[in-house]
């Protein structure tokens, strides 16, 4: 399989955007993509100072994303994938149009911002040949990678717990910051504020390392600070086909804390317990027995680019997503069979319909409904 670099466009993440720049550094840190074509701004004069800013060259630097999906299909030496670093309700037009072009995706969470659209993105992606990877980065953490397989194996037992959170608190007072104003936007965010913006990472995290989506849920969403139009804060409780049970915690007003991801999941055997904040570390506690500390080796060293001892986390886990699309790009092209864990089109309707049955719920003072049937 080649590795000669794979032509990417980017949407969005000029100037000024943290999550942009997060998806240049993952793209080429392991020299699989060459960043040559963006649209990244809506305003003319930033989107050129960024392009140049970063290497794109004014022809190949275009003000529609539109016309960029349709101008770069017909070049000889056009994108091959694109990554979409935008508010919420941009990821599904531009999504679709790149997919429909059969230029390959890699899409910030969440998917979209209705599950309506989310569902008919899934439609428009089984209908081409083109990829569509969601940028859920958290699992490809090599620690969580670890955790997937022992629970697969059976080393915990039944599940029977599933308890996991993701607390901040950079919203906790009002903002006017151009991060913060399109998140508290409905129509740019979509119905959810939190549960959007890191619940979908949170639940999705669940889903992964656990095998199980939760069959109903109650939710209670609250936006603490005032004239929020989104909520800032939910609290939900999981119920799954197998009997387990779980709770997701997600806030954006928790003083004191930063990037607080967190999981722990228990069987009737053995438990897990893994925190952002020390992502090499996997802790392993049998019924009656010391807790083992799980540090990267021989079964995680594939998802890692330096020895034991040399701190990975965010950029690298990043990283992994893009190298493991790149793989897959590559095989698609060559059409070839490709096994991946890479987060897609699934995880992005099933993120859907998570906020849309804790808004159901939360409407319904927390009512338990089923998760998917909104």
């Amino acid at each position: 399989m080649t590795h000669t670099p794979i032509r990417l466009g980017m949407v969005g993440g000029g100037k000024g955007a943290m999550i942009g720049n997060v998806h240049r550094i993952a793209a080429r840190l392991d020299n699989r993509f060459a960043l040559i074509a963006g649209a990244l701004s809506t305003t003319r004069e930033r989107n050129a100072e960024s392009a140049a800013e970063i290497g794109i060259a004014p022809e190949r630097t275009y003000d529609d994303f539109a016309v960029m999906a349709r101008e770069e299909a017909a070049r000889p030496d056009g994108i091959e994938a694109v990554s979409i670093c935008t508010p919420n309700h941009v990821h599904f037009p531009a999504a679709k149009a790149f997919l429909e072009a059969g230029i390959h995706v890699i899409c910030d969470k969440p998917m979209t911002s209705t599950l309506e659209d989310a569902r008919a993105l899934a439609q428009i992606a089984g209908e081409t040949r083109a990829l569509f990877v969601l940028t859920h980065n958290y699992s490809a953490y090599p620690q969580l990678r670890l955790a997937r397989e022992m629970i697969a194996r059976g080393d915990l037992g039944p599940i029977r717990l599933v308890q996991v959170e993701y607390a901040q608190d950079w919203l906790a007072r009002p903002s006017d910051s151009k991060q913060a104003a399109w998140r508290g936007d409905p129509k740019k965010a979509g119905a959810g504020g939190a549960i959007g913006d890191i619940g979908t990472h949170a639940f999705q995290l669940a889903r992964f390392v656990s095998g199980m989506a939760p069959e109903r849920l109650a939710a209670d969403l609250t936006s603490f600070v005032p004239g929020r139009a989104v909520d800032d804060n939910a609290q939900i409780m999981m119920r799954y086909a197998s009997g387990a049970k779980g709770s997701l915690w997600c806030s954006q007003v928790a003083p004191g804390t930063e990037n607080g991801l967190k999981l722990r999941i228990y069987g009737e055997e053995a438990g897990i317990e893994w925190a952002h904040e020390t992502p090499e570390t996997l802790w392993f506690t049998k019924l009656g027995e010391p807790a083992q500390k799980l540090r990267r080796g021989a079964e995680t060293m594939a998802g890692s680019r330096v020895p034991p001892g040399h701190p990975e986390g965010y950029l690298e886990g990043f990283a992994n997503i893009y190298a493991e699309a790149a793989c897959a790009i590559r095989a698609r092209q060559a059409g070839q069979p490709h096994e991946t864990l890479l987060p897609g089109i699934r995880d992005g309707v099933e993120g859907l319909e998570f906020i849309d049955a804790c808004i159901r719920s939360a409407k319904a003072d927390s009512a338990w409904v089923e998760v998917g049937h909104g």
